[in-house]
């Protein structure tokens, strides 16, 4: 009887330290199958990310123009590049028909990468050029560096 009671309790102690957890190798081949994984993914949601920064900025400069435009119906002129996208949000000097503030929130917003937009008035593509210098943070580029500006779409 006691021998069995023994047997038994050998038998379940025996059950209950093989069944604790992983080993290291199970551990590291999970591991090496989520890092393959990331590998091949990571980078394309990244380019999705940087794409969708490039949409934001084209959306803004778009609100932007708007609210450009709506200030130019009720004072006759775009702000000049001295009193910049300012104007849109607080009335500038002199100006007597100003009806804003023309943009939504209590400032003129950032580009996606948190950076202001450069605003020109005149422009040299049109009445008004607005840039954003894109994820470089620097005027010229190509492909994922390019500038995001008003005049192209």
């Amino acid at each position: 009887m006691v021998n069995g009671l023994l047997n038994r309790t050998r038998r379940n102690l025996h059950r209950r330290t093989s069944e604790r957890g992983f080993t290291l190798v199970e551990m590291l081949v999970v591991i090496t199958i989520i890092a393959l994984i990331m590998s091949l993914v990571g980078p394309r949601v990244l380019n999705f990310l940087g794409e969708s920064k490039v949409k934001a900025a084209r959306i803004q400069i778009q609100s932007i123009e708007t609210a450009l435009d709506l200030y130019a119906l009720d004072t006759g002129h775009f702000p000049s590049s001295s009193e910049g996208l300012d104007a849109l949000m607080q009335r500038p000097g002199g100006v007597t028909s100003w009806n804003g503030p023309y943009l939504k929130g209590n400032a003129v917003p950032n580009d996606p990468w948190g950076r202001p937009y450069i605003y020109r008035s005149p422009g040299e593509h049109g009445s008004y050029d607005i840039v954003s210098y894109g994820a470089d943070g620097k005027e010229g580029g190509t492909g994922a560096t390019a500038d995001i500006n008003s005049w192209t779409r």
